[in-house]
């Protein structure tokens, strides 16, 4: 079950208003400009791609290995003629050319546990970058519902505000009368400083959510950055029905945290596996072609020298007789041609190799041993977060359960409080109260619809958080 998928498909009920910062942006508006935008989603997503790419490399060592090579060179001066193994002053140029073939026939499988890995890695990379994408959607989340909130209490403060100027007037009015004494004028005018105060520091703490939500959407101009005024259901969540044993068993297949850590086991698994490969011998075919050609004068035969038909070569041995022999020169020609040379020098050379290993300092003996206590990291990190896991998820369960207690006491309190700033009200119509009782009524009054809106938030989060270990679309508009 994709999570990711259903953090954007839950929000259906939702209207896109576009990405433009000047429009008031919806809660999937957000969210998806956050997965197309934020760097550590894009960073994940690189992440993948290697992972893939390295894959490819696994899928590569069952190739064969081609690899081509060619030389030329120039030898000038003193050197052996290539046909007659004389040395002499000339120069040669030699050109030289080759192709070698190879290719694993068995290497321990040690090949085949490569790809495996791969594959796992593959998997992992894309875990994590679901991952990342679900906690940046929930911080979205989040971030967005206090703006809401926010923004909620501002109009309340500003609502009261409005109230307090009109009761201002309304006790001017009596002042001037002489109905009411002139300190229940200072006290509402009090009053009215102290709820514009209210005022002032809900709105800046509106300005400071906006803020935030930007800053997770990383858009600079936060200063036309606004969200859409949207209700959001608080009705009951009908998983709080289900036992906390069902969410427990259901976020081990939906929290890609648990995924990544049994694919880690998975990989250091297979970890093992590729260097136990290392103990056995390698068998590998190999083939290589290789040619070559020279070029130099070479001597094709011998011809009497018509200048100089003889030459002394000593004289005979007690008498001054000279001793002559036919004086031949050297008939230089060209060597072979290019392609004949190439077709005559050419050779194959191919066959099967075997390498045994029989001692390489321990080293792979010590690299399975760390591969094993890899493996039983990776196994306690698993049992660790399984452990973790049924403590978040059972406190998930049960703050939400608390959260909607908290939340339907809150509003108990707060129609409990209208009802007496009703009463204090008409009371004080009457004197029976002062304007600093009636204050008194109307700022616990304010405090009950206050703690309303901060109950209902908290409650409505803490329920995505809960739908989000089930499983469930993390988020459904009113």
């Amino acid at each position: 079950m994709n999570v990711k998928f259903f953090i954007i498909t839950g929000f259906c009920l939702l209207g896109i208003k576009g990405f433009s910062q000047n429009s008031h942006w919806t809660l999937e508006a957000c969210v998806q400009y956050a997965r197309e935008h934020n760097i550590s989603i894009k960073k994940a997503e690189l992440d993948e791609k290697l992972a893939v790419v390295d894959k490819t490399g696994a899928k590569g060592a069952f190739m064969p290995t081609v690899n081509a090579s060619g030389s030329h060179s120039w030898t000038i001066g003193l050197n052996q003629n290539i046909t007659t193994g004389l040395l002499q002053n000339q120069t040669t140029q030699f050109t030289s050319a080759g192709l070698d073939v190879g290719l694993d026939i068995f290497k321990g499988g040690q090949n085949l546990n490569r790809l495996r890995r791969a594959d796992l890695a593959v998997l992992a990379a894309r875990y994590q970058s679901e991952k990342i994408t679900d906690d940046i959607s929930l911080n979205v989340v989040n971030a967005y519902l206090q703006v809401i909130f926010n923004k909620e209490y501002l109009k309340v403060n500003k609502a009261q505000l409005i109230y307090d100027l009109q009761q201002e007037e309304r006790i001017q009015a009596l002042v001037d009368a002489g109905s009411v004494p002139a300190g229940d004028l200072l006290d509402i005018q009090a009053t009215v400083a102290t709820t514009n105060q209210n005022v002032i520091l809900a709105d800046n703490n509106l300005k400071i959510a906006k803020l935030n939500l930007a800053q997770i959407l990383q858009i600079e101009d936060y200063n036309n950055f606004d969200v859409a005024d949207e209700t959001f259901d608080t009705a009951n969540s009908m998983l709080l029905l289900e036992n906390p044993q069902t969410f427990i068993d259901n976020s081990k297949d939906v929290l890609l945290d648990y995924k990544i850590l049994e694919t880690q086991v998975d990989l250091a698994e297979k970890d093992i596996a590729i260097a136990k490969a290392a103990y056995y011998p390698t068998i590998r075919g190999f083939y290589s072609f290789a040619t070559r050609a020279a070029y130099a004068q070479v001597v094709k035969g011998y011809e009497l020298n018509a200048a100089e038909p003889t030459k002394e070569i000593g004289f005979v041995e007690g008498t001054n007789q000279k001793v002559v022999t036919p004086n031949f020169t050297s008939i230089w020609g060209s060597p072979e041609s290019l392609w004949n040379q190439f077709d005559m020098n050419k050779g194959h050379n191919f066959g099967i190799g075997l390498s045994i290993p029989v001692f390489n300092g321990f080293t792979t003996r010590n690299n399975v041993h760390k591969s094993k206590i890899a493996y039983e990291t990776a196994k306690l990190n698993l049992e660790e977060s399984t452990l973790q896991l049924e403590q978040k998820v059972f406190t998930a369960y049960t703050d939400t359960k608390g959260a909607l207690e908290t939340h339907e006491a809150a509003k108990k309190a707060f129609r409990a409080r209208q009802q007496s700033l009703e009463y204090a009200r008409q009371r004080y119509e009457v004197g029976l109260i002062n304007i600093f009782d009636l204050n008194q009524n109307q700022n616990l009054f304010i405090a009950a619809q206050s703690e309303v809106l901060r109950t209902k938030y908290d409650y409505i989060f803490k329920t995505k958080i809960l739908e989000y270990y089930f499983g469930l679309p993390i988020f459904k508009a009113e």
